[in-house]
């Protein structure tokens, strides 16, 4: 997904004539949540979102216990650029609190479209890539209900299967997907052919993974389950997981194949966009992965709001980027040669830009 990417944007760029103003290196999120541990409040963000978390069940006032600890570098780093706004790390820390809060309450919100689409029951997604966009997905999905003839368009992964046969398998649409991202690209024949059968080895292999993975993490979250029970008899406890083991699903990796240029087309001509999507067009899928099970795997719908999205998120990376940079450089990272400034797309959800934006008001 990510070399197709590149492809893609380096041979569209080199062959358009635009005027581009593109000072904002996308670096990723796991440079991102490196340079968010390197905070110095960072780890305190784990016992205060445990805290937060325990005591919001003991409230009855979520039913999820958050498991996925490795995330709560995303509270973190709400924490870390509201502490780089408003100069103070306890306002840092109290804007990362409220935000697994909320975390958790909306993973609460979300749980049965992940029960019903993805058959996890019993799971939430209490990760803010998921859940970030979810104000901006809301109301487009209740415009496309409303839209006469687009709210009768129904594309997904089976009923492709069953118009096309062959042609509407997983492993086909990844070949032919491939094919027609490696073309666009420019790409040579040797690397059109290469791409479809990676994208097509993909498509079919993922959801293996998954299985395997989920496999391994269903008889811990039984075992959580279980214990979550006998301290709060009688109440449903949902146990909140990494978004990562929904990509198996096939919609969600056509979706989120599909967006990598969309997402590269949209930085290029989206007025007021500064940032150069590059190492996260990988994260595209944990994007779209939440609000393709809410579209009940409708791959036209999903795109239609993967578009909104992206397009939002390229223009709030684009103001989170001179938050970012002084992080990076007080974590002692260097400066990638020909960047201004850097950023990422993982972190540029609204409710993450919200967040730093409304708690910066206190700097």
């Amino acid at each position: 997904c990510v070399c197709c990417g590149e492809d893609f944007q380096n041979h569209f760029i080199s062959r358009q004539d635009f005027s581009l103003n593109m000072d904002i290196i996308d670096i990723g999120w796991p440079a991102m949540s490196s340079i968010t541990w390197a905070w110095s409040a960072a780890g305190l963000m784990i016992p205060i979102c445990l805290i937060v978390n325990v005591v919001l069940l003991s409230l009855k006032l979520t039913k999820t216990m958050n498991v996925d600890i490795w995330n709560y570098w995303q509270f973190a780093f709400v924490g870390a650029a509201v502490a780089v706004v408003t100069d103070s790390v306890i306002i840092g820390l109290a804007a990362g609190a409220l935000i697994s809060a909320l975390a958790l309450i909306l993973a609460d919100f979300t749980a049965p479209y992940i029960e019903k689409y993805f058959d996890m029951p019993g799971i939430s997604f209490p990760h803010l890539t998921a859940l970030g966009c979810l104000p901006i997905v809301y109301p487009l999905m209740w415009i496309l209900d409303r839209i006469p003839g687009i709210n009768k368009i129904e594309i997904s992964a089976d009923s492709l299967r069953k118009k096309f046969g062959i042609f509407g398998e997983p492993m086909m649409m990844g070949l032919i997907i491939g094919f027609v991202l490696a073309a666009l690209a420019g790409a040579e024949p040797q690397v059109i052919l290469q791409t479809g059968i990676g994208l097509a080895s993909v498509m079919y292999l993922m959801p293996k993974m998954v299985s395997c993975l989920m496999e391994g993490l269903m008889p811990i979250s039984e075992a959580a389950q279980e214990m979550m029970s006998k301290r709060f008899e009688g109440r449903e406890i949902y146990i909140g997981l990494d978004a990562a083991v929904a990509l198996g699903e096939p919609a969600v990796i056509a979706v989120g194949l599909v967006l990598v240029p969309i997402t590269i087309l949209l930085a290029v001509i989206l007025p007021g966009n500064r940032i150069l999507p590059f190492a996260d067009l990988a994260v595209i899928p944990y994007i779209v992965c939440l609000f393709t099970a809410m579209s009940k795997g409708n791959i036209f719908r999903s795109l239609v709001i993967g578009t909104v999205v992206m397009g939002c998120v390229l223009l709030m990376a684009s103001t989170l980027g001179p938050i970012e940079t002084p992080l990076a450089i007080s974590a002692g990272v260097s400066i990638p040669d020909g960047a201004t400034l850097i950023g990422n797309l993982d972190r540029a959800n609204l409710l993450t830009w919200l967040f730093i934006k409304i708690f910066g008001v206190f700097g």
